[in-house]
């Protein structure tokens, strides 16, 4: 299981070293995505700001491993 966990994590950091606004990205693009859902919808995602709370998440994880590679 650990070498499972350790090339899964060469593979991603090798993937994302070039990349390093792609996780901040994401992260802002699901940000938006809540505000649209904010504005045209009234259900279960709406509510619970989910696309919200994922995309802050993902962006500061984003950053942070930027700064790391």
């Amino acid at each position: 299981m650990s070498r499972f966990l350790s090339s899964l994590l060469d593979a991603l950091s090798s993937f994302l070293a070039p990349r390093k606004g792609l996780l901040p990205t994401l992260g802002v693009i699901l940000v938006i995505i809540n505000f649209l859902l904010q504005v045209f919808s009234a259900g279960w995602l709406a509510s619970t700001n989910l696309f919200l709370h994922l995309g802050v998440i993902l962006s500061i994880l984003g950053i942070m491993l930027a700064w790391a590679l």
